[in-house]
């Protein structure tokens, strides 16, 4: 049986430790709050107390942690990796994936970066689109792996393609949902029933399904029980401007998203789903709930 060492079992986290153990492999796990362990420790998983801890018997080592300082931090705590495989699947600049490959070879491993496009339900299910980074032979051994929860992961190229792909495909997600939302605002500010709008709109090629997937929360403003942050959208999105400096990329537009999201800190929108955006494109708009 193939053991995992899971580290990090947030709202992704643990998703993805649910279907490692749905699919039949042996996992250990280990979180900052031991508590955020539970479900899985339930379902089977073994959780151990440091991440180091986890190491034993396992073949390949998975995070899935907020940033990438965070990533660097706890990989540092693992110590000699003895020819494992560490396979980091959160979001990280490409900068960040970089220095981490270069850290876990000079500690005796092998690193495939692989972050991912989706969220619990996709995870769950194993349809998350994996974007792998990294040497093409360490891909096609951990592949297997990958195909539990993506049944077509893709190999993007080396180190930091795989981090590229995501950070732009975030950038899209605030990009988009910044869009629409302002276009909703007029839309109603107009008198025009949203409905008549979207008849239009649904079958333009204008259209992402992710419209009507986010319009509820838009019209009822609910924002709770988020699979994505706000928060994790607006660290995100200052990620992929910084990559974009250092890439030479003029994303100079995006930095009035950036600060919008910015007024989104320190209020209940923060930790809502990320199409709280939409609250804050509203003019004198009460941020605080």
């Amino acid at each position: 049986m193939t053991t995992i060492a899971l580290l990090g079992t947030g709202r992704l986290g643990a998703a993805i430790g649910h279907r490692l153990l749905e699919v039949g492999m042996c996992l250990k796990v280990w979180n900052r709050d031991p508590d955020r362990c539970r479900s899985l420790v339930s379902a089977g998983a073994l959780h151990r107390d440091s991440p180091a801890e986890t190491l034993l018997d396992a073949d390949t080592v998975v995070t899935v942690l907020r940033d990438g300082p965070v990533t660097s931090a706890v990989v540092q705590c693992l110590g000699p990796l003895q020819g494992r495989t560490v396979i980091p699947m959160g979001t990280m600049g490409i900068s960040e994936s970089v220095r981490l490959s270069k850290d876990v070879k000079a500690q005796g491993g092998c690193y495939l970066e692989a972050p991912v496009l989706g969220s619990r339900p996709e995870a769950q299910k194993g349809t998350l689109l994996v974007m792998a980074g990294g040497d093409p032979e360490v891909f096609e051994l951990q592949r297997p792996l990958l195909q539990q929860l993506g049944s077509d992961p893709l190999h993007m190229g080396e180190v930091g393609t795989g981090a590229a792909a995501k950070l732009a495909l975030n950038q899209l997600i605030a990009s988009l949902t910044h869009g629409y939302s302002l276009a909703l605002r007029l839309v109603q500010a107009s008198g025009l029933e949203v409905e008549r709008f979207m008849e239009v709109l649904r079958p333009s090629a204008l259209y992402a399904p992710t419209v009507d997937k986010k319009l509820g929360r838009m019209l009822t403003e609910h924002y709770g029980d988020p699979n994505f942050s706000t928060s994790l959208l607006r660290k995100d999105l200052n990620l992929f401007l910084q990559e974009s400096k250092r890439a030479g990329v003029d994303a100079s537009a995006l930095e009035g998203l950036a600060l919008l999201l910015q007024r989104a800190e320190g209020t209940d929108l923060d930790a809502g789903d990320y199409s709280a955006l939409h609250a804050l494109t509203k003019i004198n708009s009460d941020t605080s709930e």
